[in-house]
């Protein structure tokens, strides 16, 4: 019997800094895992972007750099996040690298951040990074729609 098990993280977008030279924006895409079927027992992958948009205030050229972080999601652990549909949760987790070996998180708790700097001219540059999910496999919960809210913050 396959149980219906519909799964999606929603990222949220936040943005902190100082008043500086530039100002950056931070912008985050659902990430859709599409179902998890828990007789077969596979792990199931997914893929979004996060992106940063930064701009001068001024016109000289100026050297940009900020640091992109996740929060660990309402399950409050980086050590698995975890999907909730009511009171039944579905453990995963995101990472930096197509691997997954390395966690997307705040730097804390064996967490990794993304980090990115380079020469800002006059017009508004955006660079995108991929955020790589993983459904842990061998989980057995009840069919529902599963689902986890992460906030993606950018510090520059």
């Amino acid at each position: 019997m396959k149980r219906a098990i519909g799964l999606s993280l929603f990222l949220v977008a936040a943005g902190s800094g100082s008043a500086q030279a530039y100002t950056c924006s931070i912008s985050a895409d659902t990430l859709a895992f599409g179902q998890y079927d828990p007789i077969t027992g596979a792990q199931v992958d997914g893929a979004s972007e996060v992106s940063v948009s930064c701009s001068l205030l001024g016109l000289v050229s100026l050297l940009v750099s900020y640091e992109i972080s996740l929060d660990p999601g309402t399950g409050g652990s980086y050590h698995p996040r975890a999907l909730s549909s009511a009171t039944d949760t579905l453990d995963y987790n995101l990472y930096v690298d197509t691997a997954r070996t390395e966690i997307w998180g705040d730097g804390t708790d064996d967490t990794a951040t993304v980090t990115d700097s380079y020469t800002l001219g006059v017009l508004t540059v955006t660079r995108y990074y991929p955020v790589y999910g993983r459904v842990f496999a061998d989980q057995n919960v009840a069919a529902g729609v599963y689902d986890d809210t992460i906030t993606a913050t950018v510090e520059f």
